[in-house]
């Protein structure tokens, strides 16, 4: 609704009326329905809550992407290690050790205060869980045996990527040592897809421990990779930004070793996720243009509880 303030001076003369923006409108005497006068925009303010990024900030920022890249490189090239029979079970079981033991030693020194009685209860937990899955490996190494080589190493591959594209980079669903909060559906596709990727690679393996072994290994990084690298970059960032840069260069060296086409790949996506993409970034963000003013703004809400 649109009012009309008049003001009356010694006898009932009429002054020019004033226009007067309320919550509904209809029709002022005078006025057209999309009349606006110079006080319209006064309260318009542009760019309140745009955030102005550094790029050096977005480029260490982009440090947590590469070190995940790694960590799955990691993973495949170890993978392809096994199936070359590089790798011996052996070697693998030491290996699952190696990383079991370094991981827990990682959590005591980087996280808060873990009571015993905790700790206690995760060092059960992976016993059943390690006891379960070498009975189960016979299953899984006769799981595929219908299906042909090349349908396994392309489904691999896309679970993989799949993988990398739904992982939650901030580690921001990190509570407590073990303990996820509230994971969302993305997350929980990204977890199941690498499980689905690495039982889909044991079944190609020669023996039941290579299976037991390239199976424990592929979960301990892919559950627990992610905690340890969140603590350490909880407990420090300059640690965060050392481990990450011994974790690029090992990656880059073994990839080398092993064919040289893929070190070039590998190396062009580190480069264009930590240089390419932040420079990118800032540039865009030129051209960010955001108006708030007095005015009703429709504000989308998805976080909806009952």
């Amino acid at each position: 609704m649109i009012q009309m303030e008049t003001s009356i001076s010694g006898s009932s003369s009429p002054a020019h009326p004033k226009w007067r923006k309320v919550v509904y409108g209809g029709m002022q005497p005078g006025f057209g329905d999309n009349h606006t006068d110079e006080s319209f925009l006064e309260e318009m303010i542009m760019n309140a809550n745009v955030v102005k990024r550094d790029l050096l900030k977005v480029v260490l920022d982009a440090v947590s992407i590469s070190q995940y890249l790694c960590i799955v490189a990691l993973v495949v090239l170890v993978w392809t290690y096994t199936l070359t029979n590089t790798l011996t079970e052996k070697y693998l079981l030491l290996l699952n050790v190696s990383l079991l033991g370094s991981g827990f030693f990682i959590l005591l020194l980087t996280a808060d205060m873990i009571p015993f009685n905790l700790l206690l209860n995760y060092l059960l937990k992976n016993t059943f869980f390690i006891t379960a899955l070498y009975m189960l490996s016979p299953i899984y190494h006769t799981l595929t045996r219908s299906i042909s080589s090349n349908s396994i190493w392309a489904l691999t591959a896309s679970l993989l990527i799949l993988h990398l594209f739904l992982h939650n980079y901030s580690g921001s669903t990190v509570k407590a040592p073990g303990a996820l909060d509230n994971p969302t559906l993305t997350s929980n596709i990204s977890l199941n897809a690498s499980i689905v990727a690495s039982l889909l690679i044991s079944s190609r393996l020669p023996s039941r421990l290579h299976v037991f072994a390239i199976v424990l290994f592929s979960l301990q990084v892919f559950l627990f990779a992610p905690l340890v690298t969140y603590c350490v970059k909880k407990r420090s960032f300059k640690l965060h930004i050392c481990f990450s840069l011994q974790l690029l260069v090992l990656t880059l060296v073994f990839t080398y070793q092993l064919h040289k086409l893929l070190f070039i790949v590998l190396l062009g996506i580190f480069v264009f996720v930590n240089l390419v993409c932040p420079y990118w970034l800032i540039r865009i963000q030129e051209y960010k243009f955001e108006i708030n003013g007095p005015w009703d703004e429709a504000k989308l809400c998805f976080n909806i509880t009952e």
